[in-house]
């Protein structure tokens, strides 16, 4: 395996558990977060945005929300990132 190879983007996608999710306005329309996308950044820290869908209903815009500064969801990128690398180390190779 080449040690040299360049790996563009580390990225997952974590559905907000019920309890953590929160509401945020864009365009002034109200939006529940439902989604985490997590990036791993090359100095090997974490950054996430989040998604979800307008809480009157119907598809919206695909725009993303920051993540706010909670221990909770802190715990919860940190999780998913370590269960994404168990994982990802463990690939069976292509099908």
């Amino acid at each position: 395996m080449s040690s040299d190879l360049e790996v563009s983007a580390l990225a997952i996608n974590v559905t907000i558990p019920q309890e953590l999710r929160w509401t945020d306005t864009r365009r002034g329309e109200e939006f529940q977060l439902t989604t985490l996308n997590i990036r791993l950044l090359p100095d090997g820290h974490l950054a996430a945005k989040a998604y979800g869908r307008p809480v009157g209903g119907g598809r919206g815009a695909y725009v993303s929300f920051p993540v706010p500064d909670e221990p909770e969801l802190a715990a919860l990128m940190v999780d998913a990132a370590s269960r994404a690398g168990t994982l990802w180390a463990a690939h069976c190779g292509l099908g």
